[in-house]
């Protein structure tokens, strides 16, 4: 089983369209997909805006999909052909409570691809891409804590270069960059690098050979 996870360094720059666009384009790869959002008192931290996702006297949660209308993010990676998808749902700062029952989720997936970044801090993917956007100046503390472990960079054209003053890029210097000009999402090149990367030991794709 090879993991893959998705992350950025903000909302709204693509991660749920470039795993999606991974799923349809990978389909013999027989995806498992999970989806993990993290709130805080009745607020999104996908959004920043009032949600239904908290659980009420639960601290997590994790559902399978079953909608394939496309019309929420998780049923857009069934509709794009995922086998099985999982939305996770915690408390900030609680995504351990929920581990144990996301590992068993996924124990016998022939492969798995993860939209998040805080998922770093309980397992080490086979590959993990992450997105940036040069026109978005927020830069989330997980995306910064976890940008030396990227394997390749998604960025978003802009007229302008990076607006990041507080963050340094040196982590990911000298890795591939694939440049997107939404849509797509994803390029030829990205399939490729994901097809070869996960056919590879993951020693080698550690260290970039």
């Amino acid at each position: 089983m090879a993991v893959v996870v998705i992350g950025g360094h903000s909302r709204s720059v693509g991660k749920t369209s470039v795993v999606a666009g991974l799923i349809s384009a990978l389909r013999h790869f027989d995806w498992t997909a999970l989806k993990i959002t993290q709130y805080g008192h009745g607020i999104c931290s996908a959004n920043g805006e009032p949600c239904d996702c908290a659980t009420g006297d639960h601290s997590w949660v994790v559902s399978e999909e079953k909608d394939r209308s496309g019309e929420s993010d998780t049923s857009r990676f069934l509709l794009a052909g995922a086998a099985r998808v999982f939305w996770v749902r915690t408390e900030q700062g609680r995504l351990a409570e929920a581990m144990p029952t996301l590992r068993m989720r996924i124990e016998g997936a022939r492969n798995v691809i993860i939209e998040s970044n805080s998922v770093l801090r309980f397992l080490r993917p086979d590959l993990y891409l992450t997105v940036l956007d040069p026109a978005r100046v927020d830069f989330k503390k997980s995306a910064q804590q976890f940008l030396d472990r990227a394997h390749a960079v998604i960025l978003h054209e802009s007229a302008g270069g990076p607006s990041w003053d507080a963050v340094s890029l040196k982590p990911v210097a000298g890795r591939p960059v694939f440049r997107i000009a939404p849509p797509p999402y994803v390029t030829r090149e990205i399939v490729e690098f994901v097809s070869a990367a996960l056919k590879r030991p993951f020693a080698e794709v550690e260290s970039g050979q």
